[in-house]
């Protein structure tokens, strides 16, 4: 696998049916495809419009954190996409998200991929789950519309950091696989099912692809733990997420229903 600057055109002859519904836009460096996306978006951007980036020195993670990127070692872009309707509709869109990722990284022959709530990509190796790579959605209201700009970010190989430093075990998409993909051909499986996966989504929200989700589960049936500034909120049983993205936990009061927010969800 080379670590040159992705080629759009020829990425769009890898897209098969998706070709032509996305505009890509490679750069050697930026300091987050999100935002720079979401300018561009301000000024008319399209749907479909993809920037890539070979190294991001400030992506955006969940609750502030910061995501650093280099082509050896991880695949980063943003994705513009818009959506009929008003934000209630989006409802578990990043989990949705995840589902497209999973199916592209299985695809590709990746073994072991499973998702956590809320936009966690997870490699299960020797019974220990560690981050691939997460999912970040921004939304933002237009006069019929709402307007997404959904990042993710991929580690193809395991994180050069120590273990300490990290708020979760991290893995790579090469411990996954016994060869990684061209970075073309990763890059274009994902928009494949993004493709599919946002227009299912279009048509019926996360209830289109809540049993594709349950199915990747990676706590289905298992003991969690909800944590909040990294003291234990709640503790049971993950029953997976409702028709609009919500987690289900059972607690000794019942099911309950619990929303992203900044809830971090751990196993018991």
């Amino acid at each position: 696998m080379t670590s040159t600057l992705i080629d759009p055109v020829r990425l769009q002859g890898l897209l098969a049916a998706a070709r032509g519904r996305f505009d890509v836009d490679a750069l050697a460096e930026c300091e987050s495809t999100s935002t720079l996306l979401l300018e561009r978006a301000a000024r008319g951007a399209p749907a479909g419009s993809v920037l890539v980036a070979d190294r991001q020195t400030a992506g955006r993670g969940r609750r502030g954190r910061h995501w650093q990127s280099d082509p050896e070692s991880s695949l980063t872009f943003s994705l513009l996409w818009r959506f009929d309707g008003g934000v209630e509709r989006l409802s578990g869109l990043s989990l949705a998200v995840g589902v497209a990722v999973a199916r592209a990284l299985e695809a590709c022959g990746a073994a072991g991929v499973a998702l956590k709530w809320p936009n966690d990509v997870l490699h299960l190796d020797a019974q220990r789950h560690a981050k691939l790579g997460g999912i970040l959605v921004e939304l933002q209201g237009e006069r019929h519309s709402m307007l997404a700009v959904i990042g993710i970010g991929l580690n193809l190989r395991a994180p050069a950091v120590p273990a300490a430093d990290l708020a979760y075990p991290a893995a790579g998409l090469a411990q996954a696989l016994p060869e990684l993909p061209e970075r073309h051909d990763l890059l274009a499986r994902l928009l494949i099912e993004l493709a599919d996966v946002l227009d299912r989504f279009g048509r019926g929200g996360f209830a289109a692809l809540r049993d594709e989700w349950q199915a990747r589960n990676a706590w289905q049936d298992a003991p969690v733990r909800l944590l909040h500034d990294g003291r234990v909120e709640k503790e049971g049983v993950c029953r997976g997420a409702d028709a609009d993205g919500a987690l289900l936990v059972e607690t000794a009061a019942g099911i309950e229903r619990c929303l992203s927010g900044d809830l971090s969800l751990r196993a018991a």
